[in-house]
């Protein structure tokens, strides 16, 4: 059974699953779908064409499937989906999609602080940590275990990397290819994200093999003569077909 406050109003016409609670001062609008334990505190907003799976927490003040910040939005029947696990600290805000997509995802387990913002469109993958007041523009993509620290901005259409750490206060508006580090200003390559790698079980071989790929990769002035130099000097593995695959698929060019 749902434990909904007498302080809050639910939609009759939002669908809501098992065992969730809903706090005073709360307002979950019409076409909204919630799944079961789900846990929001006083003062959440859960808009129009939220699709919300289980077990997540949300703080005060966070508002989730907002209606999109672009003028070219105009009132498409569109969605916000949101995984399982997740962590919406206080004041994040989360837009719902566009005509050009028509859906902002958001995976799993993911943990976004205070007062981050994701727009229209984009998507994000599982087990991401964004830092305080970061911002994301639309259509931005965020692979699996990606670090953003605070403070971070991030223009539209770009694609960040899976295991990548971004330094606080960082902005750029190229492609973050995977398992980096960037930061300094302008924000640049820093090296591998060693201490993130081991954190989540790769070997010392499979650093070594990361660390000689951006090696030869930036040691070149045309990518592609990196990307040839990585397959000539390297054992193909999951890693390496993995950084290829997204460089190669860059559309805005990979930070350097």
């Amino acid at each position: 059974m749902n434990q909904i406050s007498p302080l809050a109003y639910v939609h009759p016409e939002a669908k809501l699953g098992d065992n969730n609670i809903i706090g005073p001062f709360c307002y979950i609008d019409k076409n909204t779908v919630m799944g079961d334990n789900n846990v929001l505190l006083n003062s959440v907003t859960i808009h129009y064409g939220a699709r919300i799976g289980n077990g997540n927490e949300f703080f005060p003040g966070a508002s989730i499937s907002t209606k999109p910040q672009d003028l070219k939005f105009h009132g498409e029947d569109t969605t916000c989906q949101l995984g399982d696990n997740n962590s919406i600290r206080e004041n994040v805000t989360i837009s719902r999609g566009t005509f050009s997509k028509g859906t902002t995802i958001v995976g799993s387990n993911n943990l976004l602080m205070e007062n981050m913002h994701i727009a229209h469109d984009c998507v994000f993958g599982n087990h991401i940590i964004v830092g305080n007041s970061t911002k994301f523009a639309g259509e931005v993509i965020v692979e699996d275990n990606a670090i953003i620290s605070a403070e971070v901005l991030c223009h539209q259409f770009c694609r960040i990397g899976g295991y990548v750490m971004i330094q606080g206060g960082s902005r750029f508006s190229k492609d973050i290819p995977p398992y980096i580090i960037a930061g300094k200003e302008p924000c640049a390559y820093m090296g591998i994200n060693i201490v993130g790698l081991r954190r989540h079980g790769f070997d010392r071989d499979k650093i070594n093999i990361i660390h000689d790929a951006y090696r030869l990769l930036y040691s070149k002035g045309i990518l592609e003569e990196g990307i040839q130099e990585i397959q000539n000097n390297l054992p193909a593995c999951e890693e390496i077909d993995n950084i290829i695959r997204f460089v190669r698929s860059s559309e805005r060019g990979i930070l350097r």
